[in-house]
């Protein structure tokens, strides 16, 4: 890598000019704000490489014929893997909280609905409760709502996320 030539107008390369968004303090967060992930199209691979990582091999999720002698319409997408698509990282919230961010601390969730392999996600987190430490820590807990939509307007999941921060 090369530095700028003195003479050519250019500043020094620095890093925090690559944020995808300025970075916000834990008082600068807002109940209601909502955090989006991109839509995601569900595949056969993506549940077969899932099935693969989680080693849950029950044939609810991948056999056709013993899905529907058992009530499903066709094999059931693993609820981890839909729960996993309300991870933090795929919306712009680890971006929006930068380097205030201490750890994922708790979360729950209810599935509501069942998934199949063609359906389309949304998922999405929205602060409900920001709650400063009453002990003096200098830190705050986000609480979000998450959940997942299907593409025809369906919620399929249901939860919280709680994030403690820096304030």
């Amino acid at each position: 890598m090369s530095s700028p030539r003195p003479d050519s107008g250019e500043t020094a390369f620095d890093p925090e000019r690559f944020l995808v968004v300025p970075a916000r303090t834990f008082g600068e967060l807002k109940v209601g704000e909502v955090f989006r992930a991109p839509s995601r199209t569900l595949t056969d691979a993506h549940a077969a490489a899932f099935q693969t990582v989680s080693a849950d091999n029950h044939p609810v999720h991948y056999d056709a014929e013993w899905a529907r002698r058992h009530g499903h319409s066709a094999p059931v997408v693993h609820g981890l893997q839909v729960l996993a698509f309300t991870a933090p990282g795929a919306t712009l919230f680890p971006h929006v909280i930068g380097e205030v961010f201490v750890r994922f601390t708790e979360l729950s969730c209810t599935f509501t609905g069942e998934v199949h392999s063609g359906d389309t996600l949304y998922p999405a987190l929205t602060v409900i409760a920001l709650e400063p430490a009453a002990d003096g820590s200098g830190t705050g807990v986000v609480t979000a709502a998450a959940t997942v939509h299907n593409q025809r307007g369906e919620l399929v999941l249901s939860g919280q996320h709680k994030y403690l921060l820096r304030c």
